[in-house]
């Protein structure tokens, strides 16, 4: 058990060591109306009858949250945001090979 514990200091301590703090907010020149780490997006998912509306941040691996609609940058919706504009339709590819559409609405750097 104390071999665990010590694997997980060495790991957690690494993961600190390799940490780095993003200001959201000043990438806000940066990112040209693109999405970027940081970015709240409010987003339509685009069904077949329907569209769904939701927001969502996009964070580190350990701030992921997706009740509070905070979602890792590695996360395929994340990958399928990052670099787009308001306005634009990207395609999120799910696991699985299924597919969706969705409109980004609004881009914020909280």
């Amino acid at each position: 058990r104390l071999r665990e514990i010590d694997r997980r200091i060495r790991f957690l301590t690494k993961r600190l060591e390799a940490a780095e703090v993003i200001d959201p907010a000043a990438q806000g020149p940066r990112s040209a109306g693109k999405i970027l780490f940081g970015a709240r997006v409010r987003v339509n998912l685009l069904e077949r009858d329907s569209e769904i509306e939701k927001t969502y941040r996009i964070v580190g691996i350990d701030e992921t949250n997706v009740r509070e609609g905070s979602i890792s940058w590695i996360s395929p919706m994340a990958r399928a945001l990052l670099g787009a504009s308001v306005g634009d339709n990207v395609t999120l590819r799910i696991p699985g090979g299924h597919e969706k559409e969705v409109e980004i609405l609004e881009i914020n750097y909280p």
